[in-house]
């Protein structure tokens, strides 16, 4: 991997992130921001404004530095995804999921929400990036890419449809959406990027619960842990 190529990587991860905060306004300006109140009727209470996110209470990119931050994460995803995989092919794929992704994370975040549109973007960019990179890396490499999203739709299904899954159909078509590219990579890679999500999410329960800022019953976002899954798993692929 050459400097210059991570350079560049890290540079556009800044421009993604900057511009990711009032891109995520859009779809979080119209929706109530989630508050501590009743429990809904499947027993669910939603997610505390203390902790819900960037969007808390103001809005995505009301706080002061809230945009240079999320920034510094676009640099880091970009910057982590150009450091794995180099020149390869189906970089400009991941990076094109990644820029995406760090919008949906900023809503998931705000109002525990994915809206189809950005997943479907998400889904768009990273098949077409990987229809682009086929011919260098072999047509054969688009077959796992398809299955490896069959397999992520079928599994994450089946845990939504558990007794007393909170996992919601958004996180559904987004570990769907994400499912290509991890299957491009191999299936260890697919399977390491579906299961880190659930212990990083289980990290975080636990310690919000241990520092009491959330109760048992507080949904919570897993919208943010499916992508840090997925670009962990891309890092160790």
């Amino acid at each position: 991997m050459s400097a210059g190529l991570l350079t560049v990587a890290t540079f556009l991860g800044a421009l993604a992130g900057w511009v990711a905060v009032p891109l995520a306004h859009r779809f979080t300006g119209p929706w109530p921001v989630p508050s501590a109140g009743p429990a809904d009727g499947r027993g669910v209470r939603p997610l505390p404004d203390r902790v819900a996110g960037p969007a808390s209470g103001r809005g995505v990119g009301r706080r002061p530095g809230e945009r240079l931050g999320v920034s510094l994460v676009g640099a880091v995803v970009f910057g982590g995804l150009a450091a794995a995989r180099g020149a390869a092919p189906e970089l400009p794929a991941l990076l094109l999921v990644g820029a995406v992704g760090l919008v949906l994370a900023l809503v998931d975040l705000a109002c525990l929400r994915l809206p189809d549109r950005l997943v479907a973007l998400a889904a768009i960019a990273g098949g077409l990036g990987l229809t682009g990179a086929a011919p260098a890396a072999g047509a054969g490499r688009l077959l796992p890419a398809l299955a490896g999203a069959a397999t992520a739709f079928a599994g994450y299904v089946l845990l939504a449809l558990l007794p007393g899954s909170r996992l919601g159909f958004g996180d559904v078509k987004l570990a769907t959406a994400l499912g290509l590219p991890l299957g491009w990579l191999g299936w260890p890679t697919l399977a390491l990027g579906l299961l880190l999500p659930h212990l990083l999410n289980g990290v975080v329960v636990l310690a919000l619960l241990a520092a009491r800022k959330v109760r048992r019953d507080t949904a919570l976002p897993l919208g943010p842990a499916i992508l840090a899954g997925a670009w962990l798993a891309v890092l160790f692929a």
